[in-house]
């Protein structure tokens, strides 16, 4: 299996990576974090729903949809993210959806508690500190490679999160931010500081190293996966794909 730490790269690369991974059936493990910050739509959400797209537009927040389920989310370099992509047919893998989260997710809360956080494991995919979330996951199936994603969360843009969300009535928008608040942590706030994001990376790429078999470290992007990334993001980065599956008054 291939293994990217990018650390900071631009945000379309965020996204548009580990959908060309999984289109080209390669196994990869990214670990990365976006340059600038974007609001990222779940594949079955409704955009004009789910976020306040003139704020974002007005603000120059891309706002984007993933092909992996789940909620809107509000992303930044405050958020380290792993991204695994792997065969359906790959010896171990866990083919229920609940065992496959607490199987991947192990290394994880191995790594949040090497870094003073005394995270535990929720079903079906969250991972607390205590009673607030600290680590967000998906997964999916594209083209028969397992897809699975979530982050580190080092720091968190409550305001801005709670802006960028659509809501029917502005009064109800500081109810979101408190409710954020007092739900969702980071590792800033559990332990006082930020750690560095190689080692956080290192951590957790030596225990997948374990789980799943060895894996290769890359630096470059080599043309191939270039090229893929370039056309889902080309697919993607369009208003048909970010409204595919709204609700049009029909």
């Amino acid at each position: 299996m291939d293994y990217y730490f990018l650390d900071r790269v631009p945000w379309e690369d965020s996204q548009s990576l580990y959908h060309a991974a999984a289109y080209l059936g390669r196994e990869t493990l990214f670990i990365l974090r976006p340059a600038t910050p974007y609001v990222c739509l779940g594949y079955h959400q409704d955009a004009q729903a789910e976020i306040d797209l003139d704020y974002c537009d007005e603000n120059g927040i891309p706002v984007i949809r993933r092909e992996v389920g789940g909620g809107a989310v509000y992303l930044d370099g405050g958020q380290l993210f792993y991204q695994l992509i792997m065969k359906k047919e790959r010896p171990g893998l866990p083919l229920d959806k609940a065992a496959l989260y607490r199987r991947l997710l192990e290394p994880v809360v191995a790594t949040y508690r090497q870094f003073g956080v005394p995270a535990e494991f929720r079903p079906v995919n969250d991972i607390l500190a205590g009673s607030r979330k600290i680590s967000g996951n998906g997964a999916a199936e594209i083209e028969g490679m397992v897809v699975f994603v979530g982050n580190f969360i080092l720091d968190f843009d409550y305001e801005t999160m709670a802006r960028v969300l659509k809501v029917a009535d502005e009064k109800f928008r500081d109810k979101i931010y408190k409710t954020l608040a007092e739900n969702l942590t980071t590792l800033r706030r559990e332990t006082g500081q930020v750690p560095v994001t190689a080692n956080l990376a290192s951590e957790l790429a030596g225990r997948y190293d374990s789980l799943l078999g060895e894996l290769q470290s890359r630096s470059e992007i080599d043309p191939d996966l270039r090229q893929a990334a370039e056309a889902w993001f080309s697919k993607a980065d369009t208003r048909e794909w970010l409204f595919e599956n709204d609700r049009r008054g029909s």
